[in-house]
């Protein structure tokens, strides 16, 4: 084993203390004699040594915030003179590391202490990571004294062989601390004692790294700014020079955009407050945000078509004729934009294009449940009048900027959605769609639906103003078309600045004509089909939308369409199909599976819903359109005595009030209608309206909710070919309702032929078309005994016996 420092004996110094400083052994300090404790270890040393014993001796200890560290350094007095101010001093070096005993006595004023010396092994030969170690530290210093020019240390460095010594020679790096350098000297190991200083050293040129690193980047990014200054200033001079050379008069940024606007076709209140715009600019310096904002406001105001409008197409004929090849039924849009070109016509013709600062524009809203074209009527519409389309998606818009624009002091500010789509479209006079407007929500930051007021009103959109623009816009000359599924959901204020139009749903020819004229050539070219490869009959297009789709619309018609053909096309290629191929309705549950929807008329008569008594088939309205809608009612057994109302189905109060009114009708005239209603007293009733997850509510399933309680008391079946729907009151009396026409039309895509409605809803047939009507036996009714007269069948039992 080899030694690296002195034999372990007992030692007898005077403690002369370091405040916030520490010495490692090997490292030579200068220390100043005019502080009294290192004064008087020095003296007391020096009053110890014996003549021919060598120089005098010190113990050197670290003593931080007055609390001496438990190891100090064994140092002698290398000579005492001047330090370079001429103060007294004394030069000490370091020898080894001793380990602090008990105090003793000695000689001289300074404090003595007992030590025992701390012995130091390695083996030798050192193992391969001791090297290895080695090698890193030196490594690791040498780039750190070269970063620091210290050229003349290296050599020294390289030279150390000592494992304690090299760690030791850490102490004098200047960016450790105290509580570091007080953590080597108390580490007795050479190895650990190497390892540590290792790590600080690798540390200390990790984060020497990352501040040159970001030194560098302000460095380089300030310099990018200067020559970015010194770039547009030459630049300046440049223009300057050429401006002289052509003879021009010396102008800027600002005379460019003062000639734009000048030069621009602008109403006269945009003009002037454009041209104050520039003067604000002309006045900003350079490097002033508040010049971006200008210029973006200056160009946002330029590129509006302020004067630009696309000339009406007047040819009434040929505009109704694209509306009907682009959209098959939809009579009452057709009609409307018809009027709407007629009157624009005859006004062009008088010269009454502009009447009191608005022009004739138009705000319609499309109403109807999905599917049935509302979005694509928009730009059938554009088409058939010869303007631009531009489509103005609300779908979940909360914030009242997205309508109104945002302020231009705001960080990446914006004209609303309606200046945007006015930009779009390049013309004052565009058709906008207003997609999903019922759809559109309110939070804190505002609700957009109130913004749409003043765009929508015709008396007030002609000076509409947006937050960003700031200036009058005239919206006067714009189509409106807004659209919707729900007319609920749309604020009544904003309701009643539109014209409503309802599109509610279509019939089962007119969705045979457009599955003919339009889906299918559209799904034919999707699949990879030649017209004349796949031929579907119209007898497979009439079960396709009769039994395998029931909607208002032809979205999901369009679907199976899709599937079919998809199916048809791949079989074709693995070489099951030879094309081309005939669709027949036989066809359909081979490529597609079964019908999802058979009407009821068509089951067998045991399997239907109102093959027992106490079944009605009423009428309802859904976001989907119209629907129908089963109404059971049963009787408790007298002996629970489970008396009262039951009502199942997840029904609105409205509704159950309907069904209040129906059972205390039945109670108070049941022996009128020849019902033994006796019983009810004391058995429960209970009403059930099957699709239970679904909520439901409204007064129109009154007659119904009555019908199947005639039912359920007379034993007599209500008629399976029979729906119905109107509200009922107390008297027995037949209440009007909504939604006929998609009530009857829901009724005809079931398989009903005969249905009840409320006498005063007889005027809504108007609306219904006319091959929906021959097919349906409608009876306008204004009691309920018309009602159950029409509704139930014949008793097959005794009245009684039922009971």
């Amino acid at each position: 084993m080899a030694s690296e420092s002195m034999a372990s004996a007992p030692l007898t110094l005077p403690v002369l203390p370091l405040d916030d400083e520490v010495v490692l052994p090997g490292m030579v300090v200068p220390l100043d004699l005019s502080d009294n404790d290192v004064r008087a270890a020095v003296e007391a040393a020096q009053a110890a040594a014996r003549p021919g014993a060598g120089k005098p001796r010190v113990l050197l200890v670290p003593r931080v915030d007055g609390t001496y560290a438990g190891t100090g350094v064994l140092g002698t007095v290398e000579q005492v003179g001047r330090l370079s101010d001429g103060d007294p001093g004394a030069l000490v070096r370091g020898r080894g590391r001793v380990r602090i005993g008990a105090g003793t006595t000695g000689p001289g004023a300074a404090l003595w202490v007992e030590g025992t010396a701390v012995e130091e092994t390695l083996p030798d030969p050192l193992p391969g990571s001791v090297t290895e170690l080695v090698k890193e530290y030196k490594a690791l210093a040498t780039t750190w004294l070269k970063k620091r020019g210290a050229w003349q240390v290296v050599d020294r460095v390289q030279q150390i062989d000592g494992v304690g010594a090299l760690a030791d020679n850490s102490g004098y790096s200047p960016f450790l601390t105290v509580a570091q350098r007080v953590e080597l000297l108390e580490t007795a190991d050479p190895v650990a004692r190497l390892r540590l200083a290792t790590a600080q050293l690798r540390e200390h040129l990790a984060e020497q790294e990352v501040a040159e690193t970001i030194a560098k980047d302000v460095q380089e990014g300030v310099d990018k700014q200067q020559r970015e200054f010194l770039l547009r200033r030459q630049l300046e001079a440049v223009r300057k020079e050429l401006r002289e050379l052509n003879g021009e008069s010396e102008g800027d940024e600002s005379d460019d955009y003062r000639a734009r606007v000048e030069a621009a076709d602008l109403p006269g209140k945009v003009r002037e407050a454009a041209l104050k715009e520039v003067e604000k600019l002309e006045r900003s310096s350079d490097q002033s945000p508040e010049g971006s904002w200008i210029r973006t406001w200056l160009d946002t105001i330029l590129e509006l078509p302020w004067n630009e409008r696309t000339e009406d197409r007047y040819d009434i004929r040929g505009a109704r004729a694209v509306l009907d090849a682009e959209h098959a039924g939809l009579d009452d849009v057709k009609e409307r934009i018809t009027e709407y070109l007629a009157v624009r016509k005859r006004r062009a013709d008088r010269g009454l294009g502009v009447v009191g600062g608005r022009r004739g524009g138009a705000v319609l809203a499309l109403v109807g449940p999905p599917g049935v074209g509302k979005t694509s009527l928009g730009e059938s519409v554009a088409h058939a009048m010869g303007r631009e389309f531009v489509r103005v998606a609300l779908g979940g818009v909360r914030d009242e900027a997205e309508i109104r624009g945002h302020r231009r002091t705001y960080v990446g500010a914006l004209p609303g959605r309606i200046v945007r789509a006015i930009k779009e479209a390049g013309s004052m006079n565009p058709v906008v769609l207003l997609d999903e407007i019922d759809k559109v929500g309110s939070d804190f930051r505002g609700d957009p639906a109130a913004a749409l007021l003043e765009v929508l009103d015709p008396a007030q959109n002609h000076t509409f103003r947006d937050h960003y623009l700031e200036v009058e816009l005239d919206l006067s000359d714009v189509v409106f078309l807004a659209t919707a599924n729900v007319l609920e959901s749309i604020p009544e204020a904003l309701l009643d600045r539109m014209e409503l139009v309802r599109l509610d749903g279509y019939t089962e020819d007119e969705k045979v004509v457009i599955a003919r004229d339009h889906l299918l050539p559209r799904q034919l070219e999707r699949a990879g089909l030649e017209p004349g490869e796949v031929v579907l009959e119209e007898a497979s297009l009439r079960k396709l939308a009769g039994e395998y789709t029931r909607e208002a619309g032809v979205r999901t018609l369009e679907r199976a369409i899709s599937r079919l053909l998809r199916k048809v096309a791949a079989q074709h290629e693995l070489g099951d199909r030879e094309l081309p191929f005939t669709v027949r309705p036989e066809d359909l549950r081979e490529l597609i599976g079964r019908p999802h929807h058979v009407p009821e008329s068509a089951q067998d008569p045991s399997e239907r819903r109102t093959s027992v008594p106490g079944v009605a088939t009423g009428l309802a309205v859904t976001g989907a359109g119209g629907d129908v809608l089963f109404v059971e009612a049963s009787l408790a057994d007298p002996e629970t005595g489970a008396a009262g109302l039951t009502l199942t189905g997840q029904l609105g109060d409205v509704m159950k009030e309907s069904a209040q009114i129906a059972l205390s009708f039945l109670r108070s005239h049941g022996a009128e209608l020849e019902l033994p209603v006796t019983g009810l007293k004391d058995r429960g009733v209970h009403i059930h309206f099957p699709a239970g997850a679904v909520p439901k509510d409204g007064p129109s399933a009154g007659i119904t909710m009555t019908t199947a309680l005639a039912s359920l008391l007379s034993g007599r079946l209500v008629r399976t070919d029979v729906a119905m729907t109107g509200e009922v009151s107390l008297t027995g009396r037949v209440l009007p309702i909504g939604g006929v026409k998609q009530k009857l039309l829901a009724a005809h895509r079931a398989g009903i032929t005969t249905v009840v409605i409320p006498k005063r809803n007889e005027a809504d047939l108007d609306d219904v078309p006319a091959e929906i009507l021959e097919k349906l036996e409608v009876h306008p009714v204004t009691d309920v005994r018309q009602v159950l007269e029409i509704a139930l069948a014949p008793a097959e039992v005794p009245v009684g016996a039922a009971a």
